[in-house]
């Protein structure tokens, strides 16, 4: 038995297609609904409504309650103060370090090697980090 394949043919080329529209506009409306809503929303608190203190990452004297603040890194086992090794401060792989020094000072934190490098006031070199306290 041979296959007619002329009839196939001649009868896929007078066949018109059936294509449904109904999932494209419902697909197409979605899309539209999702963008609307979302372009209609608005920040909670815009960057307008806060100071420079607020808007900077780092803690000073006057943000915050604390006389030292926490300094984290992972692998920690170096610090040095103006030059003078300060390690044995270090605790659970973090240190604390004075307002002034994030306020007046200098922090370098090179994670890679797990050091950080101070430079603080001269008035307070001898207090410018200490243990931070347990608990």
């Amino acid at each position: 038995m041979a296959i007619d394949t002329k009839r196939y043919k001649d009868r896929l080329q007078k066949s018109k297609p059936n294509i449904n529209l109904v999932p494209l506009l419902d697909v197409i409306f979605t899309i539209m609904i999702f963008l609307l809503v979302m372009l209609s929303q608005q920040p909670a608190d815009t960057p307008d409504n806060y100071t420079q203190a607020q808007i900077s990452a780092k803690p000073t004297a006057s943000s915050g309650t604390s006389e030292y603040y926490l300094i984290p890194l992972d692998g920690l086992h170096k610090v040095t103060v103006n030059g003078a090794d300060k390690s044995e401060y270090i605790r659970d792989n973090s240190i604390a370090v004075h307002t002034r020094v994030m306020d007046e000072g200098q922090i370098l934190i090179d994670s890679g090697s797990g050091t950080i490098t101070i430079q603080s006031p001269n008035d307070i070199a001898d207090k410018a980090v200490k243990a931070p306290a347990l608990g």
